[in-house]
């Protein structure tokens, strides 16, 4: 079975505190990181044994990852297991980068996400360049505020030729024709992102091919849809495994309209769902 898997264990903490976040975010008590980190090695444990299956991971964490040295270890032993086609996490980079030396690039992938006003855009970019150097897939991204445009703009005209930059549609803000086409010029894919997509009633491959996964192994068809599945560790997810259609009015989050099978982009994607990564952007930097 080729599966693809969303993984969010109970870590919240962040690094940044960035105002237009939909996120509460706190931070963790010791007790709290012991627990994301158990679950976390759990999750990584079933993972590795299950060799009759071709797994896709994304880690989505409430809060930033690659600041725990737990999530840099899982991705890194994960990206090396031969039944692991693709193993990726959403990061604001923030982290350092020479734990990549240890991880399989044909495997490892990173989404970056750029936030101004939390990082110096200098180290940003710097980071940026060292993991085109290492050879790492990754993508970069901006939400698209106005006050960002500029950020945005400097990026673009900054990063590799090869690096996909995308934009987010920020959450609540309408976007008249003339700034939603400041913004697609920076990322022609930009319209997918600025209108929510009707999905009830649609047929999408989460809960089929793709699942989501919290840090007790609850199983449900993606993060936005409460209904569970099952168990992942008990193995009772798979008997609910099938085609299905969105019970949700719409969906206006990229890791969730990316997998509804009215939209092309799978073929857009393909090769690169999971980091966000065009098909045409990596032919170019092949």
């Amino acid at each position: 079975m080729d599966l693809t898997l969303l993984y969010r264990g109970p870590l919240a903490s962040c690094d940044y505190d960035c105002p237009y976040c939909p996120f509460a975010k706190r931070r963790d008590t010791p007790a709290q990181l012991r627990a994301d980190r158990q679950a976390l090695d759990r999750f990584t444990t079933w993972a590795t044994h299950q060799t009759d299956d071709t797994l896709s991971i994304l880690f989505t964490p409430w809060g930033e990852g690659l600041v725990r040295s737990w999530y840099r270890r899982a991705l890194a032993d994960l990206s090396h297991l031969p039944h692991v086609r693709r193993v990726a996490i959403q990061t604001n980079l923030s982290c350092r980068t020479d734990w990549l030396t240890e991880a399989d690039p044909a495997t490892l992938a990173l989404w970056c996400t750029y936030h101004p006003g939390q990082t110096p855009y200098d180290r940003f970019l710097t980071k940026c360049r060292d993991l085109a150097a290492k050879g790492i897939r990754h993508s970069v991204g901006v939400v698209g505020l106005p006050d960002h445009l500029d950020h945005a703009r400097r990026l673009r005209a900054d990063l590799p030729g090869h690096v996909y930059l995308w934009i987010n549609a920020a959450e609540g803000h309408t976007y008249d024709d003339a700034s939603a086409a400041d913004w697609t010029a920076l990322d022609p894919l930009f319209p997918y992102s600025r209108h929510p997509h009707r999905s009830a009633g649609l047929p999408c491959r989460t809960g089929e091919s793709v699942i989501s996964v919290d840090g007790e192994g609850t199983v449900r068809r993606c993060h936005f849809v409460k209904a569970e599945l099952g168990n992942l560790y008990d193995g009772s997810y798979r008997e609910a495994l099938k085609p299905r259609a969105c019970p949700l009015a719409a969906c206006d989050c990229h890791i969730g309209y990316v997998h509804l099978e009215t939209l092309p982009l799978y073929d857009v994607f393909a090769g690169g769902v999971l980091e966000r990564i065009p098909t045409a952007v990596a032919r170019a930097a092949g």
